[in-house]
């Protein structure tokens, strides 16, 4: 669901390290969801480059692997990427043989050198050598945001003007669900969503999420019309066993959680960790 933006004359360049993101915790990411991310108040979509390893030696050989890479390129493009490809080449050492693809440079210059021409950069990745790109950019007077899912370089995202873990924005990242029948529309009561413990008291506390894809991500308090934040009540029985109670709040631990009706209003039940941490 996406929140009414105003109309912005913003220039908007997205440059999506697809290796990165795959490896950790984006297998299912939905491209046309981060592009309505960056261009959530009504900005213009300048620059989408979306970096992907190819391993051409494997599709000589591989007809499946060919089509499937040729599947999801033709996606990408169909949401307006344009497809840096970075072949994969293979190394020899005394463990054997081992393939390496880095797009780190291509993503660095293409950034740098289409910056003249953006107002705001969004760069998907979690791998911290963006850090002296992202000062660069801000020098050069961008705005830069980083939507990363695991192992995100803590200075990274320190770095970065906004950072936001993909995992929150809505249908970013599929939820879990076992029920067919479950409402598919982020943030309806029955629906699954992604948030953190913003307050805890004892044996209860609150959940924050992302209701919407809105422009006002400061405007944390739902209270505000214009937030496009949502709470939901939730009791520690409700959480799972690897989640400490004391630790919380916590804006760094991640939960999946269904939403339903109580007379609290919106409670969180079925509470996962969300991400790297569920495996912890």
């Amino acid at each position: 669901m996406t929140q009414q933006s105003p109309i912005s004359s913003a220039r908007v360049g997205v440059y999506v390290d697809v290796a990165n993101l795959s490896l950790n915790g984006g297998y299912h990411l939905q491209y046309g969801v981060l592009r309505e991310f960056a261009c959530r108040d009504g900005a213009t979509p300048t620059r989408l480059n979306a970096y992907v390893a190819y391993d051409i030696e494997r599709a000589r050989r591989d007809q499946p692997y060919r089509d499937r890479a040729f599947g999801f390129h033709s996606v990408l493009r169909d949401f307006g990427y344009k497809i840096v490809v970075k072949e994969v080449r293979w190394y020899q050492n005394e463990n054997g043989r081992y393939a390496k693809a880095n797009a780190d440079l291509d993503l660095a210059v293409d950034v740098l050198t289409q910056a003249q021409n953006l107002d705001r950069v969004l760069i998907a990745s979690g791998d911290g050598d963006f850090v002296r790109v992202v000062q660069a950019l801000q020098n050069r007077g961008c705005r830069v945001e980083v939507i990363g899912l695991d192992n995100v370089s803590q200075d990274l995202r320190a770095e970065a003007d906004l950072y936001l873990s993909g995992y929150l924005i809505p249908n970013l990242i599929p939820a879990n669900t076992e029920d067919e029948e479950a409402p598919t529309t982020w943030g309806q009561i029955g629906s699954r969503v992604r948030g953190w413990c913003y307050w805890h008291n004892n044996t209860y506390g609150f959940m924050r999420y992302l209701k919407t894809i809105g422009p006002n991500l400061w405007v944390t308090d739902a209270r505000n019309p214009d937030s496009p934040f949502d709470t939901a009540f939730f009791h520690d029985t409700n959480l799972p066993p690897v989640a400490r109670a004391q630790s919380l709040p916590n804006r760094n631990l991640l939960f999946e959680f269904t939403l339903v009706q109580s007379e609290r209003g919106a409670q969180a039940v079925d509470i996962m960790l969300a991400g790297q941490a569920k495996e912890s």
